[in-house]
């Protein structure tokens, strides 16, 4: 990803939390015939002593899953964005741009052929979406269960590369950036607020 330094994001803690919040992602592989793949998915991220992985699932109808064998892939995570107008900047010689926040993970993705596991996947993304309905999860019968399962195909992605962009006005003076703060939180738009709330944070 094209990061260029004024935007550059390097507090993992807060690229972390980033991705917990905003864990609807885009899974891109490479085809067999040279054409990109790519699947919209949730995922959670897990976390140990030495290693980052993100875990999901995908239909077993997609024919994305068998091309994974020994691919290096890329997962994306889009935040909030918003068009930032020159009428905030202090001088007229100026041309609108765009504020967002975003992540790019690599790493090396593996199919979980343990049941067990697979599960255990699938119930840490209910636990995170809605951890009510794994009280109703657990009175579903078992055959049921296993029907399900078998019409999806979970996998893990052990990270090896974070890259985060968090382009928010940060090469602007301080009084344009107060000014795109204050235009951007009036906005009906609630990505725009956002944006204007991120700007607070690191301003």
């Amino acid at each position: 990803m094209y990061i260029p330094a004024s935007f550059g994001w390097k507090d993992q803690d807060a690229i972390l939390d980033f991705i917990r919040h905003n864990n609807f992602a885009v899974l891109v592989t490479n085809g067999a015939d040279g054409r990109p793949r790519a699947t919209h998915l949730p995922f959670s991220i897990e976390l140990s002593e030495n290693k980052m992985k993100l875990t999901a699932h995908l239909a077993k109808a997609n024919p994305q899953w068998k091309e994974f064998e020994g691919q290096e892939v890329l997962v994306i995570f889009s935040g909030p964005h918003a068009y930032i107008s020159p009428s905030n900047y202090e001088k007229q010689q100026n041309v609108p741009t765009w504020n967002y926040i975003a992540v790019h993970v690599y790493g090396a993705i593996d199919i979980v052929t343990d049941e067990a596991r697979g599960f255990e996947i699938l119930e840490t993304m209910m636990r995170e979406s809605e951890p009510a309905f794994l009280k109703q999860w657990a009175t579903l019968s078992e055959a049921y269960k296993n029907d399900l399962y078998s019409g999806i195909v979970p996998f893990e992605v052990t990270i090896t590369n974070l890259q985060a962009v968090h382009k928010l006005s940060q090469n602007k003076t301080e009084r344009e950036q107060q000014n795109i703060i204050d235009d951007l939180s009036v906005q009906e738009d609630t990505a725009a607020q956002e944006i204007a709330a991120a700007m607070k944070k690191i301003h």
